[in-house]
């Protein structure tokens, strides 16, 4: 029997990485996207060959006009089948603030963490509309990461917060036009791994922070990916894996907290 096959976007490393384990583990094939290519996380290809999982891998750069749609018939091509879950993790993360962002900066931004998504979304569900079609009854599950800020923004990474924003609502529309073919849900992280410029204890001390006195882990937010994925009657809905951050108004980003 063939294994479904999921799309996991910045699937190589963190919680890419954390999530395409968890869906080997549940029976996927897993289609794994970069944007530059390079080698996976040792966890995930070991939690890959322990599951009997395919790995296909496939780069793009999500920042260039119509990338979303050539990495979609890349992933058809190399797998022979269209993915039935789609995880849109890849990201474009930068620095400034509402006064020093760019015309440039918010096209980059908008163009990784919105346009390729909803775009794959829709040819997810353009997919799984032929495939009914065709009498195979086809449905297919997205699940967007988004964050925590979207509900509590902050100044800080202005062009990065308002795609994620963006995306956030595209998720609702796209869940009503696209069903009965599609669900599309999201999960919110808050601080899950540090950035290279954290200091010692800092994760700590953020952790301290939050209402339920911890963080995330790359394991939990894959938990919360699974169960939408498998989810059959939600649909438009997003889940904060954050420790409780998206209950807190924060003066700024974490790395200057």
């Amino acid at each position: 029997m063939t294994r479904p096959l999921a799309l996991v976007t910045g699937g190589l490393h963190r919680i890419g990485a954390a999530t395409g384990a968890a869906l080997a583990g549940a029976g996927y094939d897993l289609a794994l996207h970069s944007g530059h290519g390079g080698d996976m996380d040792d966890g995930l290809r070991a939690a890959a060959d322990a599951a009997g999982a395919r790995i296909f891998l496939v780069t793009a750069d999500l920042a260039q006009r119509g990338a979303a749609d050539a990495l979609f018939d890349d992933v058809v091509k190399l797998a022979g089948r269209a993915p039935v879950a789609l995880v849109n993790n890849a990201a474009m993360f930068g620095d400034g603030d509402g006064w020093a962002m760019t015309e440039d900066a918010l096209h980059e931004h908008m163009a990784v963490n919105m346009v390729a998504p909803v775009r794959l979304t829709q040819r997810m569900a353009i997919a799984a509309r032929d495939g009914s079609a065709r009498g195979a009854m086809a449905r297919a599950s997205i699940v967007h990461i988004l964050d925590q800020r979207v509900f509590q923004p902050v100044a800080d990474q202005a062009a990065y917060t308002m795609a994620k924003q963006a995306l956030w609502q595209a998720l609702r529309t796209q869940a009503r036009s696209l069903a009965p073919h599609v669900r599309v849900n999201g999960v919110a992280p808050g601080l899950t791994l540090p950035a290279p410029d954290y200091v010692p204890g800092q994760m700590e001390r953020m952790a301290a922070k939050m209402p339920l006195e911890r963080l995330a882990s790359p394991s939990d937010i894959a938990d919360a990916v699974l169960f939408l994925l498998r989810a059959d009657s939600i649909t438009g809905q997003t889940i904060c894996v954050d420790g409780g951050a998206n209950l807190v108004g924060w003066p700024r980003d974490f790395a200057f907290l």
